[in-house]
């Protein structure tokens, strides 16, 4: 549940009511005068039907740049609602958060700016730290600071909404951090020799059907967390698709001069990538995540049928590799 506000012109009262009442919100109420002839009309709105809400107040207020729609969060509310939803409608929800609620979170994992760089960088030393040393536990606290998986969902994202500003940024700043992470891991590599002795570093230098499996789990359980409003559960799901450590053992290993093992380091990065963005792009379609207008929608299922088939296509190929990898390394 959220409290819908909208600061609008006062002209526009009979038609947020008429909306308030069309899509059944729990209560409503005009609020202060913030001057200017505009007032704050906040609703009360169920989860399943924000997302109408919210579709409806920007096709009344698109046109009108002094309006502002806010969506505020809300701990709880007396009485207690009841619920009166059939069983069967309750499993045909789309997303708990609404479109934009998943832009405003998801948009922070595209952003290339110093913060990000930095964690990357640290993480970095992080995980070759506990490659080095096979420590499990150093290497799991690298997976949890995990900069690498923003990037990955919000690539995704904007794949869904057509969105290409989103993509853009999404692809540098995946790009950037895959670059950064590999060449602090080279440099490494090259002063400090790595032990192939080290279970860690063996653990990601071997690829099987159960990472893909695992990859595509843990991508489609990171959007489900997402769209139910449950962010906690993403620290499952870092420690469970972790990119940033296979980044750090192919640098490591190629600064060591040991270039078949690092291939399969880099194999199991590349399958890591591909099944988080085929899973996070299959849920978010699967969820209903798609633009408002006709015409954004019409671009995005043009894009939906290219990623997707890009996407199956390189994990078939990654696929191929790994069941001719797989005599090697037994």
């Amino acid at each position: 549940m959220r409290i819908v506000e909208i600061v609008t012109d006062a002209r526009n009262r009979e038609t947020l009511v008429a909306i308030a009442e069309y899509h059944q919100v729990t209560d409503f109420w005009w609020d202060s005068e913030p001057g200017n002839g505009r007032r704050s009309f906040r609703m009360l709105v169920e989860d399943d039907s924000r997302q109408g809400v919210v579709d409806a107040l920007q096709n009344l207020l698109d046109a009108d740049e002094g309006s502002r729609i806010v969506i505020l969060r809300v701990d709880a509310t007396l009485p207690r609602p009841q619920d009166e939803e059939d069983p069967e409608n309750a499993q045909q929800r789309a997303v708990i958060a609404t479109r934009e609620e998943l832009y405003g979170e998801i948009e922070k994992g595209a952003r290339l700016d110093s913060t990000f760089l930095l964690l990357t960088f640290l993480s970095t030393l992080v995980a070759a730290i506990g490659l080095a040393e096979d420590n499990v536990a150093v290497v799991v606290g690298a997976m949890v600071i995990a900069p690498l998986l923003g990037p990955n969902i919000a690539l995704a994202f904007g794949t869904s909404l057509g969105d290409r500003s989103l993509m853009w940024s999404a692809f540098k700043t995946d790009l950037a951090g895959l670059s950064l992470a590999f060449g602090v891991s080279l440099i490494i590599g090259f002063l400090w020799p790595v032990d192939l002795t080290s279970h860690e570093i063996i653990a990601r230098t071997e690829v099987g059907l159960d990472g893909v499996a695992l990859a595509l789990a843990s991508g489609a359980a990171a959007v489900l967390s997402l769209t139910a409003g449950l962010s906690s559960a993403l620290v499952g799901v870092m420690v469970a698709v972790a990119l940033l450590p296979p980044t750090a053992t192919a640098g490591m290993l190629l600064g060591s001069n040991q270039v078949g093992s690092a291939a399969g380091a880099a194999l199991l990065l590349a399958v890591n990538v591909v099944c988080v963005l085929l899973a996070a792009k299959v849920v978010f379609l699967v969820k209903g995540v798609k633009p408002r207008t006709w015409i954004e929608r019409n671009r995005a299922r043009q894009s939906m049928i290219a990623y997707i088939t890009l996407w199956v296509v390189l994990l078939s190929v990654l696929v191929g590799m790994i069941l001719l990898r797989a005599p090697v390394i037994v």
